[in-house]
């Protein structure tokens, strides 16, 4: 039996009644069944947009009425007039206006939801009136709430204005005028602020207003400079507003005018306001610091919010003005203490993550100028960054280890994210302070590691390596002159850390190319690296330096060969890394056996593999389930890793920027060591295929080992074009997947234009595209990944050899109809054109310079 009154007949045969509104509204809010809740829901939506909202909505809003239903009264008239104005004839627009206003009075000293929905709509009416139809709209607001009467007292009068004024431009934010209206009425709502700026000075000057008055004529002032009113009609309010700081009341909403004020991309045209800024901000170091070390996190971030929004949006303006340097410089130091606020982010202070954008500003508006100028302001501020290096390194250190063992997860990683941020700024920074910042953390590290005198904090040690590795990662550093002492350094480290550890790994890591121009100072670190493979703390850190290592210095690395493979094989087997740092460590054993003789590239391989060969034989035999799945697709993607990096050509760079190197192949006798490994498994992985050729990820894994073959060995695996075109075209045509598609394609771009190779990729490019067309025929909405692939393979076949489609065993027709059907998939771009990233990265830096106004200057032409 069904509850009276309750809404269950689709909105079409309900009639939208005030009473039925009622029960609805009853049923969202106090029905427990979610069901019932979700259907009132939908009704009440419907009756929000019918026509006989315009009669229930004011029904609604009768005294007698709770403030739920009240409040969707309200909110039907907003929709009514945001939405459907143009259902509105002209001649009811100012009986409209005069109920609202006889509302908003009425609601004044009622429900707070009520009265802002109804100053929401009354602003909706007024921005679509503007200027036209309702000239001086925000005066006559001011006017009407200033008289007396209507038996509301002047406190909840005003506060109702204040509601009305707050609410106007923020629905004009998010209104839905034209563009050409938005203009209009921004136009018209900008003339209208001397109507406001008086009132809301006069209530925050005078002594007598009430806190709560006050919070609300900041938060309507916030919510006007957010429409670009100039920054010298408002410089007398940000000043009350500045006074209000000192209220803890008052504190958040006024820190909020404030930001919001300077902030305005209008402001720095107005530099006597903002000179007359920098003092009122300097003031408030006093209770900055008051706040810090009383540990009040709110008061200490507002203050820095307010510092950098005026140095990050201004620094150029102020910087500018020479006679002024001194007052910018403070400001400028301020911002330094806020960088270097005491306390471990995230945990105990979130403030100083939000200066490191300000050090990027200045120190781009710095390098903006005309070298001699430049030369002289670097005499102040290359001090100032030397500081911030120092500030950043003492902010970067990890806390105690019993203090990080309390953090949460949550906190450890925002904390990881907030030393990225940090590394990046040391990396940015380099550009102004170059070689002595290098030659700066040099020697803090020599002292600290040679001093006998104190303790050795590993937090401090860790910070400056973590500095180094931030500039070595990406800045060329062979010129350094510093880098030999710090690798002699590195082994007196005294690692008994997990995080010191890392970070010594990645410091390493980062010097690989170094260590290929100075091969003789390997020695010194990969017996570190190798101990540190052992440790499956360092996973991640200790495989990657090696993988780094290897590439970089593979030609100088024969004489550790076979110790680095041993240690290599011993983690592998004891399975101390995860699936993805054994993907790694092979590339890493690649790029190593590339430079061996080929005797013992293939005596190490068949060492290497041997296991897992065996062990893949086992799982051939088995019967296929989830756990053997994961196994064999681990194995193979081994092997794919390996033969990603061993590639025993030579690379050589032509001396023509932009030439694609040379590869030269080391005399050799017999084939690639790749093409004898995989012809020796060939039949093993067939074998693993006729069990799972139904399982996309095990043929993906396999198409992955051939592919990676076929990208690094190129015309060397020659001997195997024929049995792998077979088998290619064997699996196709049984179940077609979109990995075999692929590695046809790097077959095609390889081989087709070689007259030996010529029959077998031919015959495979035929087979597939006709077992394509066939999917097409059925529908190939089901099979978007081969239809991508099948248009990749098509593209790259017209590219490297058109003379594919001259054999009447192809049906070029059909083929093109494919292409078709293709660019009317709603997926993603199932056929790309091609982007060139080299213009891209020009236009984001022409539009960076562009915003920031450098553009055309001799600061873009170094750019």
């Amino acid at each position: 039996m069904e509850t009276p009154g309750r809404i269950t007949q689709t909105p079409d045969s309900v009639d939208f009644t005030v009473e039925n509104v009622e029960k609805a509204l009853h049923q969202l809010y106090y029905d427990p069944n979610i069901d019932n809740k979700n259907l009132a829901q939908k009704w009440l939506m419907q009756a929000q947009v019918s026509p006989q909202a315009w009669q229930f909505c004011w029904a609604l809003l009768s005294p007698d009425k709770v403030p739920e239903i009240q409040y969707f009264g309200a909110s039907a008239l907003h929709t009514k007039i945001s939405r459907y104005w143009g259902d509105i004839p002209a001649e009811q627009y100012d009986s409209l206006k005069t109920q609202l206003f006889s509302q908003i009075a009425r609601f004044a000293s009622g429900s707070k939801m009520v009265l802002t929905r109804l100053c929401v709509a009354l602003a909706s009416l007024a921005l679509n009136m503007m200027p036209e139809a309702w000239p001086g709209a925000v005066t006559e607001m001011v006017r009407v709430f200033q008289e007396e009467g209507g038996g509301v007292d002047g406190r909840a009068r005003c506060l109702a204005l204040l509601e009305l004024l707050t609410v106007l431009p923020e629905e004009f934010q998010t209104s839905r005028l034209p563009q050409y209206r938005k203009g209009q009425v921004r136009g018209a709502l900008g003339r209208e602020w001397s109507s406001v700026s008086p009132l809301l000075q006069q209530l925050l000057r005078q002594p007598d207003s009430p806190g709560l008055v006050k919070a609300r004529v900041l938060k309507c002032l916030s919510s006007w400079v957010l429409l670009d009113v100039p920054l010298g009609e408002v410089g007398g309010l940000v000043e009350d507003s500045f006074a209000a700081l000192a209220d803890p009341e008052l504190f958040d909403t006024a820190v909020e005018a404030i930001v919001n004020a300077i902030s305005q991309p209008d402001s720095q045209r107005y530099v006597n306001t903002l000179l007359k800024l920098v003092p009122q901000v300097l003031q408030l170091q006093d209770q900055l610091r008051e706040a810090v070390q009383n540990g009040d996190m709110e008061t200490s971030h507002g203050i820095c919010r307010i510092a950098v929004a005026l140095g990050e949006n201004h620094s150029r303006a102020l910087l500018e003005q020479v006679e002024h340097w001194q007052g910018f410089l403070a400001l400028v130091n301020m911002i330094m203490f806020c960088t270097g606020i005491p306390g471990h982010y995230p945990v105990n202070e979130t403030t100083s993550s939000l200066t490191l954008t300000f050090w990027y500003t200045l120190q781009d508006d710095i390098m903006s100028f005309e070298a001699e100028k430049r030369a002289v302001y670097l005499q102040v501020y290359r001090p100032v960054y030397f500081q911030l290096v120092d500030v950043l390194l003492h902010k970067a250190q990890f806390p105690t280890d019993e203090e990080y063992a309390s953090w949460s997860s949550d906190e450890k990683e925002q904390f990881r994210i907030y030393r990225v941020d940090i590394s990046d700024t040391l990396m940015y920074v380099y550009e102004t302070l170059g070689a002595e910042l290098l030659s700066n953390l040099y020697d803090k590290l020599g002292r600290l590691l040679t001093n006998t005198d104190q303790p050795m904090s590993w937090q401090h040690t860790e910070a400056l390596l973590y500095g180094f590795q931030s500039i070595a990662e990406t800045i060329d550093v062979n010129y350094s002159d510093v880098i030999p002492g710090l690798i002699g350094l590195i082994p007196r480290i005294n690692i008994n850390n997990v995080q010191l550890a890392d970070t010594v790994m990645f410091t390493i890591g980062s010097l690989a190319e170094w260590l290929a121009d100075h091969p003789v100072m390997l020695s010194s670190v990969l017996p570190l690296v190798l101990e540190a493979l052992g440790n499956p703390d360092l996973s991640v850190s200790s495989v990657s330096t090696l993988k780094k290592i290897c590439r970089e210095c593979k030609y100088d690395l024969p004489p550790y060969a076979t110790n680095i493979v041993a240690v290599s094989q011993e983690v592998l087997i004891k399975q101390i890394h995860k699936t993805s740092q054994c993907m790694w460590l092979m590339q890493a054993l690649g790029f190593l056996l590339s430079a061996l003789p080929v005797e013992d590239i293939l005596r190490n391989l068949h060492s290497l593999i041997t296991p897992y060969i065996q062990q893949l034989e086992k799982l051939a035999d088995e019967t296929p389930n989830p756990s053997n799945k994961l196994a064999i697709i681990h194995i193979l993607g081994l092997l794919s890793n390996l033969f990603t990096t061993l590639d025993i050509t030579k690379q050589e760079d032509e001396s023509g920027e932009g030439t694609p190197p040379v590869k030269t192949t080391l005399p050799q006798l017999g084939p690639n060591p790749v093409v004898v490994v995989l012809q020796q498994v060939f039949a093993l992985i067939q074998t693993v295929l006729s069990k799972w050729l139904n399982d996309s990820q095990v043929v993906e894994a396999v198409c992955a080992i051939f592919e990676k073959s076929v990208k690094t060995l190129l015309h060397d695996f020659a001997p195997m074009v024929s049995q792998l075109s077979e088998m290619l075209g064997q699996m196709y045509s049984t179940i077609p997947q979109a990995s075999a598609l692929d590695l046809t394609r790097q077959m095609v771009h390889i081989f087709a234009s070689e007259t030996d190779h010529f029959p077998p990729i031919k015959a495979l490019f035929e087979l597939v595209t006709s077992v394509t067309l066939s999917i097409f025929q059925q529908g190939p909405r089901d099979h978007p990944d081969i239809v991508d692939s099948f248009m990749q393979l098509q593209a790259q076949a017209l590219k490297r050899k058109p003379d594919l489609y001259l054999s009447e065993n192809l049906d070029v027709k059909a083929v093109f109809h494919c292409g078709v059907l293709s660019l009317k998939f709603p997926e993603g771009p199932t056929v790309k054109e091609r982007v060139n990233k080299r213009r891209v990265k020009e236009m984001v830096k022409e539009f960076t310079l562009l915003c920031r106004g450098l553009h055309g200057t001799e600061y873009a032409a170094e750019y």
